[in-house]
Protein backbone atom coordinates (compact mmCIF):
# COMPACT_ATOMS: atom_id res chain seq x y z
CA UNK A 1 0.00 0.00 0.00
CA UNK A 2 1.18 3.53 -0.91
CA UNK A 3 1.84 5.74 2.27
CA UNK A 4 0.54 9.25 1.79
CA UNK A 5 3.07 11.83 2.34
CA UNK A 6 0.82 14.43 3.08
CA UNK A 7 0.41 15.48 6.86
CA UNK A 8 -3.23 17.61 6.67
CA UNK A 9 -5.72 15.37 7.69
CA UNK A 10 -8.52 14.09 5.45
CA UNK A 11 -12.84 15.59 6.00
CA UNK A 12 -15.33 13.48 5.74
CA UNK A 13 -18.19 15.47 6.24
CA UNK A 14 -21.79 13.41 6.56
CA UNK A 15 -24.84 15.84 6.19
CA UNK A 16 -28.17 13.88 6.69
CA UNK A 17 -32.03 15.28 6.23
CA UNK A 18 -34.44 15.56 8.66
CA UNK A 19 -32.05 14.03 11.74
CA UNK A 20 -33.03 15.27 15.19
CA UNK A 21 -30.40 15.88 17.76
CA UNK A 22 -32.31 13.69 20.42
CA UNK A 23 -32.60 10.75 17.92
CA UNK A 24 -29.15 8.65 19.21
CA UNK A 25 -28.80 6.19 21.34
CA UNK A 26 -25.95 8.36 23.10
CA UNK A 27 -28.18 11.23 23.75
CA UNK A 28 -30.56 9.17 25.64
CA UNK A 29 -33.01 7.89 23.30
CA UNK A 30 -35.39 4.94 24.22
CA UNK A 31 -36.47 3.10 20.96
CA UNK A 32 -34.00 4.41 18.13
CA UNK A 33 -31.34 1.88 17.48
CA UNK A 34 -27.80 3.93 16.32
CA UNK A 35 -24.85 1.54 17.47
CA UNK A 36 -22.52 3.02 14.83
CA UNK A 37 -23.27 6.66 15.69
CA UNK A 38 -22.83 6.37 19.46
CA UNK A 39 -19.62 4.21 18.76
CA UNK A 40 -18.86 7.75 17.17
CA UNK A 41 -19.56 9.49 20.14
CA UNK A 42 -17.62 7.54 22.06
CA UNK A 43 -14.67 8.22 20.20
CA UNK A 44 -15.24 11.98 19.98
CA UNK A 45 -17.23 15.16 20.75
CA UNK A 46 -20.89 15.05 20.51
CA UNK A 47 -21.74 19.22 20.62
CA UNK A 48 -25.45 18.64 22.55
CA UNK A 49 -25.94 22.54 21.85
CA UNK A 50 -26.16 22.67 17.76
CA UNK A 51 -28.79 24.42 15.93
CA UNK A 52 -29.98 24.71 12.46
CA UNK A 53 -30.14 28.20 12.42
CA UNK A 54 -32.65 28.09 9.44
CA UNK A 55 -34.04 25.24 9.72
CA UNK A 56 -35.26 24.47 6.35
CA UNK A 57 -33.77 22.13 3.20
CA UNK A 58 -32.27 24.93 0.97
CA UNK A 59 -31.38 27.98 3.68
CA UNK A 60 -29.48 25.48 5.93
CA UNK A 61 -27.35 24.07 3.34
CA UNK A 62 -26.70 27.20 2.32
CA UNK A 63 -25.49 28.09 5.63
CA UNK A 64 -23.47 24.82 6.04
CA UNK A 65 -21.43 25.52 2.24
CA UNK A 66 -20.54 28.89 2.67
CA UNK A 67 -20.10 29.17 6.30
CA UNK A 68 -22.41 32.39 6.40
CA UNK A 69 -26.21 32.97 7.63
CA UNK A 70 -29.38 33.93 5.72
CA UNK A 71 -28.08 37.67 6.13
CA UNK A 72 -25.17 36.88 3.91
CA UNK A 73 -26.34 34.37 1.19
CA UNK A 74 -29.70 35.34 0.94
CA UNK A 75 -32.05 32.80 1.97
CA UNK A 76 -34.28 32.72 4.97
CA UNK A 77 -37.68 31.31 2.56
CA UNK A 78 -36.67 28.14 1.03
CA UNK A 79 -35.48 29.94 -2.36
CA UNK A 80 -35.56 26.90 -4.95
CA UNK A 81 -34.33 28.69 -7.87
CA UNK A 82 -31.62 30.74 -5.80
CA UNK A 83 -28.18 30.37 -7.47
CA UNK A 84 -25.27 30.08 -4.31
CA UNK A 85 -23.90 33.67 -4.37
CA UNK A 86 -20.73 33.73 -6.47
CA UNK A 87 -18.71 36.29 -4.04
CA UNK A 88 -18.80 33.82 -1.50
CA UNK A 89 -16.17 31.02 -1.52
CA UNK A 90 -17.67 27.26 -0.23
CA UNK A 91 -16.13 25.18 1.79
CA UNK A 92 -15.14 22.98 -1.03
CA UNK A 93 -13.52 25.43 -3.01
CA UNK A 94 -11.61 26.56 -0.30
CA UNK A 95 -10.42 23.28 0.64
CA UNK A 96 -9.62 22.68 -2.93
CA UNK A 97 -6.98 25.59 -3.35
CA UNK A 98 -5.48 24.31 -0.26
CA UNK A 99 -4.68 21.42 -2.20
CA UNK A 100 -7.39 18.88 -1.06
CA UNK A 101 -9.24 16.76 -3.92
CA UNK A 102 -12.64 17.66 -2.72
CA UNK A 103 -15.67 15.05 -3.54
CA UNK A 104 -19.21 15.08 -3.07
CA UNK A 105 -22.02 12.48 -3.61
CA UNK A 106 -26.16 13.27 -2.44
CA UNK A 107 -28.20 15.90 -1.72
CA UNK A 108 -26.86 19.24 -2.35
CA UNK A 109 -30.30 20.64 -2.71
CA UNK A 110 -28.34 23.51 -4.76
CA UNK A 111 -29.52 25.57 -8.04
CA UNK A 112 -28.50 24.74 -10.98
CA UNK A 113 -28.69 21.61 -10.00
CA UNK A 114 -25.13 20.62 -11.59
CA UNK A 115 -23.71 23.63 -9.67
CA UNK A 116 -20.51 21.84 -8.54
CA UNK A 117 -20.08 24.04 -5.23
CA UNK A 118 -16.51 23.79 -5.48
CA UNK A 119 -16.15 19.94 -5.80
CA UNK A 120 -13.74 18.61 -8.39
CA UNK A 121 -16.99 16.31 -8.77
CA UNK A 122 -20.03 15.33 -7.55
CA UNK A 123 -22.34 12.32 -7.96
CA UNK A 124 -26.31 13.75 -7.24
CA UNK A 125 -29.16 12.77 -5.94
CA UNK A 126 -31.17 15.18 -6.59
CA UNK A 127 -34.81 13.08 -5.07
CA UNK A 128 -36.26 12.92 -8.48
CA UNK A 129 -36.36 16.88 -8.80
CA UNK A 130 -36.69 16.55 -13.03
CA UNK A 131 -39.22 19.52 -13.06
CA UNK A 132 -35.78 21.55 -12.63
CA UNK A 133 -34.70 19.91 -15.60
CA UNK A 134 -32.13 17.55 -14.59
CA UNK A 135 -31.90 13.93 -14.25
CA UNK A 136 -29.66 12.95 -11.48
CA UNK A 137 -26.66 10.55 -11.24
CA UNK A 138 -28.94 8.32 -8.63
CA UNK A 139 -31.53 7.97 -11.19
CA UNK A 140 -28.86 7.16 -13.86
CA UNK A 141 -27.73 4.44 -11.94
CA UNK A 142 -30.92 3.09 -11.49
CA UNK A 143 -31.71 3.06 -15.22
CA UNK A 144 -28.54 1.43 -15.66
CA UNK A 145 -29.83 -1.33 -13.66
CA UNK A 146 -33.54 -2.22 -14.86
CA UNK A 147 -35.10 0.35 -12.52
CA UNK A 148 -35.56 3.02 -14.94
CA UNK A 149 -37.94 5.41 -13.34
CA UNK A 150 -38.92 3.19 -10.86
CA UNK A 151 -37.59 5.27 -7.85
CA UNK A 152 -41.20 6.45 -6.43
CA UNK A 153 -43.23 3.16 -7.57
CA UNK A 154 -43.84 2.79 -3.64
CA UNK A 155 -46.01 5.72 -4.09
CA UNK A 156 -45.31 7.39 -0.74
CA UNK A 157 -45.38 11.40 -0.70
CA UNK A 158 -41.44 13.59 -0.16
CA UNK A 159 -43.37 15.46 2.38
CA UNK A 160 -45.92 13.44 3.93
CA UNK A 161 -45.21 10.86 6.99
CA UNK A 162 -47.58 7.76 5.34
CA UNK A 163 -45.18 5.42 4.91
CA UNK A 164 -44.31 1.66 4.04
CA UNK A 165 -41.26 -0.57 3.00
CA UNK A 166 -39.08 0.13 -0.02
CA UNK A 167 -40.56 -1.45 -2.57
CA UNK A 168 -36.59 -2.40 -4.69
CA UNK A 169 -33.86 -4.61 -3.92
CA UNK A 170 -31.67 -2.87 -0.89
CA UNK A 171 -29.04 -2.34 -2.75
CA UNK A 172 -31.01 0.25 -4.98
CA UNK A 173 -31.97 2.25 -1.79
CA UNK A 174 -30.57 5.87 -1.99
CA UNK A 175 -28.79 5.53 1.44
CA UNK A 176 -27.25 2.57 -0.13
CA UNK A 177 -26.40 3.95 -3.29
CA UNK A 178 -24.99 7.41 -1.83
CA UNK A 179 -22.65 5.49 0.45
CA UNK A 180 -21.35 2.90 -1.93
CA UNK A 181 -20.81 5.66 -4.06
CA UNK A 182 -18.58 7.13 -1.96
CA UNK A 183 -16.78 4.22 -0.59
CA UNK A 184 -15.72 4.08 -4.27
CA UNK A 185 -14.67 7.70 -4.49
CA UNK A 186 -12.42 7.12 -1.49
CA UNK A 187 -10.72 4.22 -2.68
CA UNK A 188 -9.96 5.67 -6.33
CA UNK A 189 -8.44 8.65 -4.46
CA UNK A 190 -5.17 10.38 -5.34
CA UNK A 191 -2.61 9.28 -2.96
CA UNK A 192 -0.60 12.24 -2.85
CA UNK A 193 -3.16 14.31 -1.65
CA UNK A 194 -5.47 14.75 1.44
CA UNK A 195 -9.13 14.78 0.49
CA UNK A 196 -12.38 16.35 1.66
CA UNK A 197 -15.50 14.06 1.45
CA UNK A 198 -18.95 15.07 1.35
CA UNK A 199 -21.69 12.85 2.29
CA UNK A 200 -25.38 14.16 1.87
CA UNK A 201 -27.87 11.48 2.81
CA UNK A 202 -31.40 12.36 1.43
CA UNK A 203 -32.99 10.61 4.53
CA UNK A 204 -34.42 9.95 7.09
CA UNK A 205 -36.47 12.52 4.86
CA UNK A 206 -39.81 11.43 3.97
CA UNK A 207 -40.54 9.32 1.97
CA UNK A 208 -40.82 6.90 4.68
CA UNK A 209 -39.71 3.93 3.03
CA UNK A 210 -36.96 1.63 4.81
CA UNK A 211 -35.67 -1.50 3.83
CA UNK A 212 -38.24 -4.18 5.41
CA UNK A 213 -34.76 -5.81 7.38
CA UNK A 214 -34.49 -2.35 9.33
CA UNK A 215 -38.26 -2.41 10.00
CA UNK A 216 -37.55 -5.49 11.60
CA UNK A 217 -35.25 -4.10 14.54
CA UNK A 218 -38.55 -2.40 15.48
CA UNK A 219 -40.99 -5.64 15.60
CA UNK A 220 -42.63 -5.29 19.14
CA UNK A 221 -41.06 -2.69 19.88
CA UNK A 222 -43.38 0.44 22.02
CA UNK A 223 -42.69 4.20 20.25
CA UNK A 224 -42.05 6.86 21.99
CA UNK A 225 -45.31 9.06 22.16
CA UNK A 226 -45.06 13.06 21.44
CA UNK A 227 -45.07 15.88 23.78
CA UNK A 228 -47.48 18.71 24.35
CA UNK A 229 -46.69 21.71 25.74
CA UNK A 230 -49.42 23.78 27.88
CA UNK A 231 -49.04 26.20 25.72
CA UNK A 232 -50.46 24.85 22.75
CA UNK A 233 -54.04 25.15 23.98
CA UNK A 234 -53.85 28.71 23.37
CA UNK A 235 -56.86 29.65 21.08
CA UNK A 236 -54.82 32.74 19.44
CA UNK A 237 -52.03 31.09 18.55
CA UNK A 238 -49.68 32.94 16.19
CA UNK A 239 -50.40 32.66 12.48
CA UNK A 240 -47.22 30.49 11.98
CA UNK A 241 -48.01 28.43 14.67
CA UNK A 242 -51.65 27.43 13.45
CA UNK A 243 -50.30 26.52 9.84
CA UNK A 244 -48.17 24.38 11.23
CA UNK A 245 -50.61 22.48 13.38
CA UNK A 246 -53.43 22.50 10.69
CA UNK A 247 -50.76 20.99 7.91
CA UNK A 248 -50.84 17.36 9.41
CA UNK A 249 -52.99 15.93 11.43
CA UNK A 250 -52.50 11.90 12.44
CA UNK A 251 -54.11 9.34 14.89
CA UNK A 252 -51.59 8.20 17.35
CA UNK A 253 -51.83 4.62 15.42
CA UNK A 254 -50.49 6.35 12.18
CA UNK A 255 -48.19 8.60 14.23
CA UNK A 256 -46.41 5.30 15.54
CA UNK A 257 -46.49 4.02 12.55
CA UNK A 258 -44.37 6.88 10.73
CA UNK A 259 -42.14 7.16 13.78
CA UNK A 260 -41.23 3.29 13.28
CA UNK A 261 -40.45 3.97 9.76
CA UNK A 262 -38.50 6.69 10.34
CA UNK A 263 -36.63 5.56 13.05
CA UNK A 264 -35.73 2.33 10.56
CA UNK A 265 -34.62 4.75 8.04
CA UNK A 266 -31.93 6.36 10.60
CA UNK A 267 -30.83 3.15 11.59
CA UNK A 268 -30.49 1.80 8.42
CA UNK A 269 -28.24 5.01 7.82
CA UNK A 270 -26.37 4.01 10.87
CA UNK A 271 -25.18 1.00 9.60
CA UNK A 272 -24.08 1.86 6.13
CA UNK A 273 -21.78 4.68 8.05
CA UNK A 274 -20.20 1.58 9.28
CA UNK A 275 -19.79 0.32 6.05
CA UNK A 276 -18.02 3.64 5.32
CA UNK A 277 -16.05 3.55 8.35
CA UNK A 278 -15.16 0.11 7.39
CA UNK A 279 -13.36 1.52 4.10
CA UNK A 280 -11.29 4.57 5.73
CA UNK A 281 -9.53 1.82 8.18
CA UNK A 282 -9.11 -0.81 5.13
CA UNK A 283 -7.48 1.86 3.13
CA UNK A 284 -5.08 2.87 6.18
CA UNK A 285 -6.45 6.26 6.15
CA UNK A 286 -9.12 6.11 9.37
CA UNK A 287 -6.36 7.30 11.67
CA UNK A 288 -5.96 10.53 10.35
CA UNK A 289 -9.34 10.90 8.91
CA UNK A 290 -11.56 14.05 10.93
CA UNK A 291 -15.48 12.92 10.67
CA UNK A 292 -17.95 15.07 11.15
CA UNK A 293 -21.87 13.86 11.02
CA UNK A 294 -24.88 16.43 11.42
CA UNK A 295 -27.89 17.07 9.71
CA UNK A 296 -29.16 20.20 8.20
CA UNK A 297 -32.42 20.47 9.97
CA UNK A 298 -34.74 18.04 12.72
CA UNK A 299 -38.08 16.84 12.58
CA UNK A 300 -40.79 17.70 15.14
CA UNK A 301 -42.83 14.34 14.54
CA UNK A 302 -45.51 15.19 16.22
CA UNK A 303 -44.66 17.04 19.27
CA UNK A 304 -46.79 19.85 20.17
CA UNK A 305 -49.16 18.97 17.17
CA UNK A 306 -46.55 19.75 14.31
CA UNK A 307 -44.36 17.31 12.05
CA UNK A 308 -41.71 18.50 10.10
CA UNK A 309 -39.63 21.39 10.46
CA UNK A 310 -38.93 25.40 9.53
CA UNK A 311 -39.53 25.63 13.67
CA UNK A 312 -37.36 26.60 16.14
CA UNK A 313 -38.48 23.64 18.70
CA UNK A 314 -35.77 21.35 19.74
CA UNK A 315 -36.81 18.02 17.88
CA UNK A 316 -37.01 20.63 14.46
CA UNK A 317 -33.63 22.71 14.73
CA UNK A 318 -31.43 20.96 17.54
CA UNK A 319 -29.40 18.72 15.34
CA UNK A 320 -26.97 15.92 15.95
CA UNK A 321 -23.44 17.59 16.06
CA UNK A 322 -20.94 14.57 16.62
CA UNK A 323 -17.04 14.81 15.92
CA UNK A 324 -14.15 12.68 15.56
CA UNK A 325 -10.64 13.87 15.41
CA UNK A 326 -7.66 11.82 14.22
CA UNK A 327 -5.98 9.60 16.24
CA UNK A 328 -4.74 11.01 19.56
CA UNK A 329 -6.34 14.01 18.71
CA UNK A 330 -5.96 16.70 21.34
CA UNK A 331 -8.11 19.51 20.53
CA UNK A 332 -11.30 16.97 20.07
CA UNK A 333 -11.81 14.89 23.14
CA UNK A 334 -12.95 11.22 23.05
CA UNK A 335 -16.12 10.38 24.91
CA UNK A 336 -16.75 13.80 25.65
CA UNK A 337 -20.07 16.46 25.51
CA UNK A 338 -19.84 19.74 24.91
CA UNK A 339 -22.82 22.26 25.09
CA UNK A 340 -21.64 25.20 23.41
CA UNK A 341 -23.75 26.95 21.20
CA UNK A 342 -23.21 25.84 17.52
CA UNK A 343 -24.52 26.00 14.02
CA UNK A 344 -23.99 24.75 10.46
CA UNK A 345 -22.43 28.03 9.36
CA UNK A 346 -19.63 26.86 11.94
CA UNK A 347 -18.40 23.39 9.91
CA UNK A 348 -16.61 25.70 7.48
CA UNK A 349 -14.61 27.38 9.75
CA UNK A 350 -13.87 24.45 12.29
CA UNK A 351 -12.82 21.82 9.46
CA UNK A 352 -10.57 24.54 7.96
CA UNK A 353 -9.10 25.05 11.51
CA UNK A 354 -8.40 21.65 12.05
CA UNK A 355 -6.81 20.98 9.08
CA UNK A 356 -4.82 24.19 9.13
CA UNK A 357 -5.79 26.63 6.45
CA UNK A 358 -6.91 30.21 6.73
CA UNK A 359 -10.70 30.71 6.80
CA UNK A 360 -12.20 33.52 4.17
CA UNK A 361 -13.04 36.63 5.71
CA UNK A 362 -16.89 36.43 4.21
CA UNK A 363 -17.25 33.57 7.27
CA UNK A 364 -19.45 34.87 9.65
CA UNK A 365 -19.93 30.89 11.81
CA UNK A 366 -17.01 30.21 14.20
CA UNK A 367 -14.33 27.47 14.76
CA UNK A 368 -15.95 25.37 17.24
CA UNK A 369 -12.11 25.22 18.76
CA UNK A 370 -12.40 28.72 19.48
CA UNK A 371 -14.20 30.75 22.60
CA UNK A 372 -18.13 29.92 22.88
CA UNK A 373 -20.42 32.43 21.62
CA UNK A 374 -22.96 33.34 24.09
CA UNK A 375 -25.79 33.67 21.69
CA UNK A 376 -27.15 32.12 18.55
CA UNK A 377 -29.96 34.07 16.47
CA UNK A 378 -32.39 32.01 13.72
CA UNK A 379 -35.12 32.69 11.43
CA UNK A 380 -37.12 31.39 9.20
CA UNK A 381 -39.48 33.15 6.60
CA UNK A 382 -40.47 36.39 6.10
CA UNK A 383 -43.81 38.65 6.82
CA UNK A 384 -46.49 36.91 8.57
CA UNK A 385 -45.66 33.60 8.20
CA UNK A 386 -41.88 34.03 9.86
CA UNK A 387 -40.52 32.91 13.38
CA UNK A 388 -37.09 33.72 14.88
CA UNK A 389 -35.38 32.47 17.72
CA UNK A 390 -32.65 33.83 20.06
CA UNK A 391 -30.71 31.17 22.21
CA UNK A 392 -28.34 31.80 24.62
CA UNK A 393 -27.35 28.35 25.90
CA UNK A 394 -29.73 28.16 28.03
CA UNK A 395 -32.72 30.11 27.99
CA UNK A 396 -34.62 30.30 24.38
CA UNK A 397 -36.85 33.04 23.10
CA UNK A 398 -38.73 32.08 19.93
CA UNK A 399 -40.74 34.90 18.51
CA UNK A 400 -43.69 35.05 16.09
CA UNK A 401 -44.64 38.25 14.52
CA UNK A 402 -48.12 38.19 13.74
CA UNK A 403 -49.85 38.65 17.18
CA UNK A 404 -46.19 39.98 17.99
CA UNK A 405 -46.01 36.56 20.20
CA UNK A 406 -42.95 35.70 22.22
CA UNK A 407 -42.13 32.09 23.94
CA UNK A 408 -39.63 31.37 26.47
CA UNK A 409 -37.90 28.11 27.63
CA UNK A 410 -36.09 27.17 30.47
CA UNK A 411 -34.22 24.39 28.24
CA UNK A 412 -32.66 23.24 31.40
CA UNK A 413 -35.62 22.58 33.45
CA UNK A 414 -37.68 22.24 30.95
CA UNK A 415 -36.00 20.30 27.74
CA UNK A 416 -39.17 19.45 26.30
CA UNK A 417 -40.37 22.71 26.05
CA UNK A 418 -44.05 21.69 27.97
CA UNK A 419 -43.87 25.17 29.42
CA UNK A 420 -43.37 28.48 28.89
CA UNK A 421 -42.30 30.72 30.69
CA UNK A 422 -42.44 34.11 28.53
CA UNK A 423 -45.22 35.54 30.90
CA UNK A 424 -43.51 34.17 34.01
CA UNK A 425 -41.87 37.41 36.42
CA UNK A 426 -39.23 35.21 37.54
CA UNK A 427 -37.78 34.95 33.89
CA UNK A 428 -38.28 38.85 32.72
CA UNK A 429 -34.63 39.77 33.11
CA UNK A 430 -33.95 36.98 30.62
CA UNK A 431 -36.81 37.78 28.55
CA UNK A 432 -35.28 41.32 28.41
CA UNK A 433 -31.73 40.48 27.65
CA UNK A 434 -33.02 38.12 24.87
CA UNK A 435 -35.52 40.48 23.76
CA UNK A 436 -32.94 42.99 23.20
CA UNK A 437 -30.41 40.59 21.33
CA UNK A 438 -33.67 39.78 19.04
CA UNK A 439 -34.37 43.48 18.32
CA UNK A 440 -30.35 43.99 17.44
CA UNK A 441 -30.23 41.34 14.94
CA UNK A 442 -33.70 42.16 12.76
CA UNK A 443 -32.59 43.41 9.55
CA UNK A 444 -34.76 43.97 6.07
CA UNK A 445 -37.97 43.92 5.80
CA UNK A 446 -38.01 42.04 9.63
CA UNK A 447 -37.57 46.32 10.86
CA UNK A 448 -41.31 46.42 9.86
CA UNK A 449 -41.89 45.12 13.43
CA UNK A 450 -40.61 48.05 15.10
CA UNK A 451 -42.09 51.46 16.50
CA UNK A 452 -39.63 53.54 18.01
CA UNK A 453 -37.03 50.56 18.67
CA UNK A 454 -39.96 48.31 20.34
CA UNK A 455 -41.42 45.29 19.21
CA UNK A 456 -44.86 45.61 18.16
CA UNK A 457 -44.90 43.18 15.23
CA UNK A 458 -47.96 42.39 12.74
CA UNK A 459 -51.48 41.63 12.78
CA UNK A 460 -52.43 38.13 13.89
CA UNK A 461 -55.28 36.13 11.92
CA UNK A 462 -57.01 32.72 11.58
CA UNK A 463 -55.19 30.43 9.12
CA UNK A 464 -57.48 28.89 6.66
CA UNK A 465 -56.23 25.66 6.12
CA UNK A 466 -56.89 24.74 2.05
CA UNK A 467 -56.76 20.71 1.19
CA UNK A 468 -53.48 19.54 -0.30
CA UNK A 469 -54.10 19.29 -3.76
CA UNK A 470 -50.30 18.38 -4.45
CA UNK A 471 -50.21 15.55 -1.86
CA UNK A 472 -47.21 16.82 -0.48
CA UNK A 473 -45.30 17.01 -3.64
CA UNK A 474 -45.75 13.28 -4.59
CA UNK A 475 -43.80 11.87 -7.62
CA UNK A 476 -45.06 9.86 -10.55
CA UNK A 477 -43.22 7.05 -12.81
CA UNK A 478 -39.81 8.90 -13.57
CA UNK A 479 -39.54 7.52 -17.38
CA UNK A 480 -40.54 9.02 -20.06
CA UNK A 481 -38.62 11.74 -17.93
CA UNK A 482 -41.00 14.32 -16.62
CA UNK A 483 -41.25 17.52 -18.46
CA UNK A 484 -40.00 20.81 -16.80
CA UNK A 485 -42.23 22.19 -15.11
CA UNK A 486 -42.07 25.79 -13.81
CA UNK A 487 -44.94 25.31 -11.26
CA UNK A 488 -44.19 22.27 -10.39
CA UNK A 489 -42.50 24.18 -6.37
CA UNK A 490 -44.22 23.23 -3.55
CA UNK A 491 -46.50 25.64 -1.38
CA UNK A 492 -45.50 25.10 2.57
CA UNK A 493 -48.68 26.51 3.77
CA UNK A 494 -51.78 25.93 0.86
CA UNK A 495 -54.50 28.60 2.41
CA UNK A 496 -58.00 28.94 0.67
CA UNK A 497 -59.06 32.27 -0.48
CA UNK A 498 -59.99 34.88 1.47
CA UNK A 499 -63.81 35.80 1.53
CA UNK A 500 -64.89 39.21 0.23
Amino acid sequence: MYQSDYTQPNILLIVTDHWSAGLLGAAGHPVVRTPTLDQIARCGTRFTNAYSEHPVCIPARRSLMTGTSARDHGDRTFQAKLEMPAHLPTMAQTFRDAGYQAYGVGKTHTYPQRDRLGFDDILLDDEGRTHHGVTDDYEIYLGDRGWLGRQFGHGISNNGYEATSWHLPEEAHATNWATDAMCRIIRRRDPKRPGFWYLGYRHPHPPLVPPERFLRFYDGVEMDEPVTGDWCDDPELPLLLQAYRARYSYSPKEGAWARRHFYALCTQIDQQVGALFGTLREEGILDNTIVLFTSDHGETMGDHGIWAKQNFYEPSANIPMLMMGVKDCSCIAAGATDDRLVCLADIMPTLLDLAGIDIPESVTGQSMMSAPREHLYGEFGEGELSNRMVHDGRHKLVYYPAGNRSQLFDLERDPEERRDVAADPAYGNVRGALTEQLVASLYGSDLEWLTDGELVGLPNRAYRPAPNRGLGMTRGHQWPVPPVNPGGLMNFFPETPEET
